[in-house]
């Protein structure tokens, strides 16, 4: 019996399904499915994948491969072809290419189920004051002295914080412990440690 994995790279030729490239494969389950199955997978790069899952800045000319893979005979390829178009429907090739790529109702309301067609390409990430990517996990340094709401001090400039924790839908916020509070802080107070 094939494996999820080694049927998606036979279907793909062991290739991305999007832009064909051959480095660094892996699966992609299309959300808000959570069965990880063929019919609900596709198989892509690292590049592709990072794009989808909006862990990098979309790179609009990597994505001029959709003009060949919207046409894939796979649904979860045209799905996910017309999820990205939309993502980049401000440039004119792309709009072009939605007016082309047709959906049958089914199809069309899977690749809404997610809501993910009505935002713009925009992708942002949580920088420090500097302009550097914070993570979950990292390390960093106030550059401002802060007054802590509800508590009696103050978290001075140069105080370092570990671990903190990335404010999921305030890119501006990240979290972390001072003086054994559990404080909200403003990632332009801070510089990566």
């Amino acid at each position: 019996m094939n494996t999820l994995e080694e049927n998606l790279a036979s279907r793909s030729n062991n290739g991305c399904e999007l832009c064909a490239s051959a480095s660094t494969l892996s699966i992609y389950t299309l959300p808000p499915s959570s069965d990880v199955n063929v019919e609900d997978s596709i198989y892509v790069c690292q590049d592709c994948l990072s794009q989808l899952n909006k862990q990098a800045p979309l790179d609009e000319s990597h994505w001029s491969c959709l003009l060949t893979s919207m046409w894939s005979e796979h649904t979860p390829v045209k799905i996910t072809a017309w999820r990205m178009l939309q993502r980049l429907r401000n440039e004119t090739w792309a709009a072009d290419a939605l007016d082309m790529l047709y959906l049958d109702d089914e199809q069309l309301a899977w690749a809404r189920a997610t809501g993910d067609h009505e935002n713009d390409s925009s992708v942002q990430f949580h920088m420090d004051s500097n302009g550097q990517r914070l993570s979950d996990g990292d390390t960093i340094v106030l550059v401002k002295t802060l007054d802590v709401k509800g508590t009696s001090f103050s978290a001075r400039a140069g105080t370092v914080v570990k671990n903190i924790r990335l404010v999921s839908d305030n890119v501006e916020q990240v979290e972390g412990k001072i003086e054994n509070q559990q404080i909200v802080i403003l990632t332009k107070y801070t510089r990566k440690g």
